[in-house]
């Protein structure tokens, strides 16, 4: 990668002047020749439309939740969901300029197909989904739907037509290199940024992959206590149809399931013969399980880490198939943590 320019100036490693003779024709000047965008100019486009997205999502969520929410997945004010679909747009619409049929429609293709790419590798890298249409009708997977398809034509017209040309304008008037350093620091601030937001995604992926280990877990104690119970002559005739409905019950009705089974147990203990000490010793091991397992979703629940709190309470629409019941009392910790703050 290399942006065009000075060649004192290089960004990964390689020389800003290199890629000159390689940069993509788009855009006229006002002379109507056709002008070619450098590398540097294009990185400029892609940070303003993050920054822009930014301040538009944000103020819309804000509005929305009635306080102020940093929107997105990066800690500072960008979006590269709008950077790149900006980008996108822009690309997909300069071989059909002056066709306004044409342009909407390849920006209803490819601004869709970003938007379902970037959706599935999210959930596949993180669990989670950052937004979700899978209440919308006409929708793919929960990643895309058609209202949605419909609004990126018109929203390509009016950046291509409208929002770009100022811009642009803008963007060209820059001296270059005033252009080279800004768009210098701005890459190494959100590419430092990008790593942490991605380190705080992943660790919470991993909070919640804890989480609900911790809950099979005691459906699998559940299971093997309804053994012991048949074992000592325990009535379980009515619970063989209750194991594949205990599978859908919540964290905490599981928990008081098991302790309502360890109780019972305790009281067959005192008057059953068929409580053996071997029962006896594999009941005590099952309940110092149980208390671990507890304990140990009760620690991930807490979400002690900055930037994981920081993370959910910027995506307040954030959900997950898998992980539903986790990510939502992962929201109900970090809300109730915030109102004591």
């Amino acid at each position: 990668m290399s942006i065009v320019e000075n060649n004192s100036f290089r960004i990964f490693g390689m020389p800003l002047g290199a890629v000159s003779c390689a940069s993509i024709i788009m855009g006229e000047n006002e002379g109507d020749e056709m002008y070619q965008y450098s590398l540097t100019q294009w990185l400029f486009f892609f940070y303003f439309y993050c920054f822009f997205g930014w301040c538009f999502e944000s103020s819309f969520v804000s509005v929305k939740e009635r306080r102020l929410v940093n929107r997105g997945f990066m800690r500072g004010p960008f979006l590269p969901l709008y950077g790149s679909g900006a980008i996108m747009m822009l690309l997909v619409s300069r071989p059909f300029q002056g066709n306004i049929v044409l342009i909407y429609f390849a920006g209803c293709v490819g601004a869709t197909a970003l938007e379902y790419v970037t959706g599935a590798v999210m959930e596949a890298l993180f669990k989670v989904r950052y937004w979700d249409y899978s209440n919308q009708k006409f929708q793919l997977h929960g990643y895309i739907c058609l209202s949605s398809t419909i609004a990126w034509g018109f929203l390509t017209i009016l950046m291509t037509e409208v929002v770009h040309k100022p811009v642009e304008r803008f963007a060209l008037s820059l001296p270059e290199n005033l252009l080279n350093v800004f768009v210098t620091v701005l890459t190494v601030a959100l590419s430092a940024d990008f790593a942490l937001s991605f380190k705080a995604a992943m660790d919470l992926r991993d909070v919640l992959l804890k989480m609900e280990s911790a809950k099979e877990n005691l459906q699998r104690i559940q299971k093997r206590l309804d053994v012991v119970i048949a074992v000592i002559g325990e009535d379980i005739n009515n619970r063989v149809g209750e194991l594949e409905e205990r599978k859908n019950l919540g964290f905490e009705e599981l928990k008081e399931s098991l302790e309502e089974r360890f109780d019972g147990l305790h009281t067959a203990a005192q008057k059953s013969s068929a409580y053996t000490e071997r029962i006896r010793e594999e009941v005590r091991e099952l309940l110092n399980q149980y208390h671990g397992y507890v304990t140990e979703r009760s620690r991930l629940s807490g979400l002690r880490d900055f930037f994981q709190r920081d993370m959910i309470l910027s995506n307040p629409t954030m959900s997950s198939r898998r992980f539903g019941e986790a990510l939502e009392e992962l929201k109900k910790v970090v809300q109730e943590r915030r109102k004591g703050e």
